[in-house]
């Protein structure tokens, strides 16, 4: 009778165990599984979010049916409870297991934002304070505490800062964002300086930047960019005036409508390179390497003016009289608020 006994308790324990073991198993193959989702979910771990928090945080977004499965993976696998503070997404058909994958991965949710060539510093500002899911620290900052916090004090902004497509986390700010552009601008502008051609008119790298802002903003086609920048140059070797609509502009500031007229080309700024000598004081916008590039290795030739065609290419002239004739040419082709470049203004610097 004993030995009976003995035999079913046996039993009895052994379906107990393989019951529990059985029940243990589905309860983290359920973690396995592809969880269905109607559209990405955007999941937030703050830093210093404990373990047991987070799992509950998936039981209440739907993303596990129990939290508690959640916590015994945990126990069996330590490393999965090592994940990283972000935001994260998850998307149709991931399984938990894949999300806390993620999550000690620390493959956090990025966004973007894109910088335009040709853009100006404030153009820059408004895209930043647009720009959902990032910190804005320096809405109400001047340009002046920009420049600060970016390591350039008292140095002009325009043009310091690289055109291109930022990747940013919820974790970043735009001051962030600010000070890796700068950088970014910093590095490419020494590079092309290092290798620039010899026997250009400019004194230092910052010169170049400038020419290189001109060529982005009158250049249209990028094939030309080399062409322009000869140009410009070959203008500033004689002492001839750039005569360049895109600097007369940004002088305006908010006073240009839109159109120039010849009242705006009379009037002395110290961007109106129709009334001074040389370069401007700074850029007037962001060039793109490749306009850099271009204004370190200017076109050949003999070409001192161009015209606008009407279809974003330009004519290029050797002489104020063929200059003069591809302007009468072209002129109904031109845009309102376009003017050949230099443009046929009669001057001692012509």
């Amino acid at each position: 009778m004993f030995k009976k006994l003995l035999i079913a308790g046996v039993c009895a324990a052994v379906l107990v165990v393989a019951g529990t073991g059985l029940w243990v198993w589905q309860g983290l193959e359920s973690l396995s599984k592809p969880v269905p989702l109607a559209e990405p979910v955007l999941f937030d771990v703050p830093a210093g979010t404990a373990f047991n928090d987070v799992a509950r945080k998936l039981a209440e977004h739907g993303l596990v049916e129990k939290s508690f499965w959640v916590r015994v993976y945990a126990r069996l696998f330590p490393d999965v409870a090592r994940i990283k503070a972000g935001e994260y997404e998850f998307t149709d058909g991931m399984s938990a297991e894949a999300m806390l994958d993620k999550m000690v991965a620390g493959d956090t949710k990025h966004w973007s934002v894109q910088f335009i060539e040709g853009w100006t510093f404030k153009d820059m500002r408004a895209a930043l304070a647009a720009t959902e899911r990032l910190e804005k620290v320096t809405t109400d900052w001047s340009d002046a505490q920009i420049m600060e916090a970016v390591g350039a004090g008292g140095e002009h902004p325009e043009g310091r800062f690289f055109p291109d497509t930022y990747l940013f986390t919820s974790s970043e700010s735009d001051l962030d964002l600010l000070q890796r552009s700068f950088r970014r601008m910093e590095t490419v502008l020494a590079e092309e300086w290092e290798n620039r051609e010899q026997g250009l008119p400019y004194d230092n790298a910052y010169e170049a930047l400038i020419m290189a802002s001109i060529v982005e903003r009158e250049t249209g086609a990028p094939h030309e960019r080399e062409q322009v920048a000869g140009v410009f140059v070959r203008r500033l070797q004689k002492g001839m005036r750039l005569q360049t609509d895109p600097t007369v502009i940004y002088g305006m500031g908010d006073k240009y409508k839109g159109r120039i007229g010849s009242r705006d080309l009379r009037t002395h700024t110290p961007y109106n390179t129709y009334r001074i000598d040389g370069l401007p004081p700074t850029p007037i916008a962001l060039p793109g390497r490749e306009a850099i590039h271009a204004s370190l290795h200017p076109g050949s030739g003999k070409a001192l003016y161009f015209v606008a065609r009407g279809d974003g290419t330009h004519k290029f002239s050797n002489t104020l009289a063929e200059h003069q004739e591809a302007v009468r040419a072209f002129q109904l082709n031109r845009r309102s608020d376009y003017r050949s470049s230099p443009a046929p203004v009669m001057d001692e610097k012509q």
